[in-house]
């Protein structure tokens, strides 16, 4: 691509060290000194730290330049992977005894992280969600990607690239996720419209790469007539992209994925992969820390903030507005 990708942290310390310079490449404008009169603690429990999962470390990026910003101290903590439930909601117990000013949570399940979400209401901290929402209206704040709308978009694409008929498997991550959950019913409500597209069945990877790997390859080798697959974040779509790749189905197999990880721009430069729907994960990083200081300042914030969604195919992947979401730390 002639461009040398530089360590998003190594930029970050650039731009902290600056004092923030503005962040044109997210469309965000920061607003140092307005909100730091004084020293605030804010969590944000996010769904994974596994360091393999650039989502969650560009998200985490995005909430450290937002602390600096705003004098606020932050705290970032998670489960090991997304799937580790339990031991999230264990961890969201522990911050509560910490009494910061706000906690901000991306919930690994939309329904067993509500008691939780009860527990920091009645602590008097602030509560807010991000990425991943809970079925209750105890959040002041929900920053997120619209899943619904950004399903739809995927299911378009998918459809387009089928030319109408065709069957089509969708590899999604921890079943009881709000965004999982939307995603899907996003993407089924395009595909299902057509009945010459037949969706075979929702498959779970529990947001393990290989999982989705060993899955896409079992069902591609079952079902040789089918036609398309679409994983619904980063993990399912480069363990499925892996599984097309070593079985020699590129182009043959459709695939639709969402995120923008290195490894999924590389299925695009391949082949592999023909359109995958990006989330902008810094900008929710970053106006979580703000909606959140909002909160504790005695501030109304928007019941949702929608952080966008936009779709990347092999033809304009290359455009520099599409480059400069691909790759929003590059040396150019």
């Amino acid at each position: 691509m002639g461009k040398r990708i530089m360590s998003i942290r190594a930029v970050l310390l650039l731009l902290l060290a600056a004092g923030g310079a503005a962040a044109v490449m997210y469309g965000i404008h920061y607003f140092s000194g307005q909100m730091n009169a004084k020293p605030k603690q804010i969590t944000v429990v996010i769904k994974s730290m596994e360091q393999s999962m650039e989502f969650w470390q560009v998200l985490s990026d995005g909430v450290q330049v937002a602390a600096k910003e705003f004098g606020v101290k932050v705290k970032v903590v998670g489960p090991p992977t997304e799937s580790d439930i339990e031991e999230q909601i264990a961890i969201l117990e522990q911050e509560i005894l910490a009494r910061p000013g706000a906690i901000v949570m991306a919930a690994t399940d939309v329904n067993r992280l509500v008691p939780v979400a009860e527990k920091i209401n009645q602590a008097g901290i602030k509560l807010l969600t991000l990425d991943s929402g809970i079925n209750s209206k105890l959040p002041l704040s929900f920053i997120a990607t619209d899943n619904i709308e950004a399903g739809k978009k995927a299911g378009q694409a998918m459809k387009e690239l089928l030319g109408g008929s065709g069957r089509v498997a969708i590899i999604s991550f921890v079943q009881g996720t709000a965004t999982q959950i939307d995603r899907e019913l996003g993407v089924r409500s395009v595909l299902e419209e057509n009945e010459d597209i037949d969706v075979i069945g929702t498959y779970y990877s529990d947001g393990v790469e290989q999982k989705a790997f060993d899955t896409t390859k079992r069902l591609l080798l079952e079902h040789p007539d089918l036609t398309g697959i679409v994983g619904l974040n980063e993990t399912s779509t480069v363990g499925a992209g892996k599984a097309i790749r070593e079985l020699g189905l590129a182009g043959e197999v459709k695939l639709v994925g969402f995120d923008s990880s290195i490894n999924e721009v590389k299925l695009l430069e391949e082949g592999v992969m023909q359109v995958t729907v990006i989330q902008k994960p810094f900008n929710m990083g970053y106006l979580s820390v703000k909606a959140a200081l909002q909160t504790i300042n005695g501030e109304k914030v928007p019941p949702i903030i929608d952080t966008g969604s936009v779709v990347i195919t092999e033809q304009n992947m290359y455009s520099d507005e599409n480059q400069k979401l691909l790759f929003p730390f590059v040396d150019r």
